[in-house]
């Protein structure tokens, strides 16, 4: 048998996605050791016990000047601007989304605007952003919603554009209205997919967010990470981008189930 043929058992299959972590870990482990065994004091490769410690501090250890738990504090913070600029990226992406795929004189109109202005590298917006909104809160939030919204608008209109003429057709001859066919036609068929980019969006999502708080920002995961990194503390830095990593998985994880209870016809053809 053609070894594309054979398929790996279940457990077969958690045990071979497991060993790239493997390796990873144990990498690291021979590596900090390694470090540490010509230099107790080095701070590139941490061990474990260091950044327990430190994760300790920054997570059960109120800071003595604010009183705060700073790797809750700087959560709550990104948190609240990751997903106040990917809910407005959400409503833009589905309001305009469905007028373009929909209406025609809304698609000739924005489409091409659309198309020219997915291709600005949002990163570069950031400098504008702040001359024109100041270095709060609204400077970042804008960057995330603007930088994630034009790839889930054209994935929501191309939705639109897939939906068999025919359902068109018939919701026409039964009498609907343009709002009784996007409601009742369009958005069921939509909605599963603005949740597919929606998932596709956090990746560019923690990069603006990253990117903003390193830049201008007084508290965030990204700040921090910045914050530190001239002091070397790896020890800080290494937990933090497993921290967001776990975060970011938690949602794509969180936004699939919603998928999965909510669309549960929209479900990808799975292998045998």
């Amino acid at each position: 048998m053609r070894i594309i043929n054979r398929h790996p058992s279940r457990g077969l299959s958690v045990f071979l996605a497991a060993l790239p972590f493997l390796a990873l870990l144990i990498a690291y482990i021979i590596g900090s050791n390694a470090r540490l065994a010509i230099n107790p004091a080095d701070k590139i490769l941490p061990s474990f016990a260091q950044m327990a410690a430190t994760m300790h501090e920054y997570a059960l250890v109120p800071e003595k000047r604010s009183g705060e738990y700073i790797l809750w504090s700087d959560t709550l913070i990104s948190m609240w601007r990751l997903c106040t600029g990917l809910a407005i990226a959400v409503v833009i992406s589905l309001v305009a989304g469905v007028a373009m795929g929909f209406i025609p004189w809304v698609k000739a109109m924005l489409t091409p605007f659309v198309e020219a202005f997915s291709l600005i590298p949002p990163i570069t917006v950031l400098p504008i952003l702040f001359i024109i909104v100041g270095l709060d809160e609204i400077s970042k939030i804008t960057l995330i919603a603007i930088g994630t919204a034009p790839f889930m608008l054209r994935a929501v209109a191309l939705g639109v554009d897939e939906i068999p003429k025919e359902l068109i057709v018939k919701a026409q001859t039964l009498g609907a209205s343009t709002w009784q066919m996007i409601v009742r036609v369009v958005l069921p068929q939509v909605l599963p997919k603005l949740i597919v980019a929606t998932r596709f969006a956090l990746i560019p999502a923690w990069i603006f967010l990253i990117s903003a708080e390193a830049i201008a920002a007084t508290g965030g995961l990204g700040y921090r990470i910045f914050l530190v990194r001239r002091f070397l503390a790896m020890d800080v830095i290494l937990p933090y981008v497993v921290w967001i990593t776990l975060i970011a998985w938690t949602m794509d994880m969180l936004l699939a189930l919603l998928q999965r209870r909510a669309f549960p016809w929209f479900q990808p053809e799975r292998t045998k």
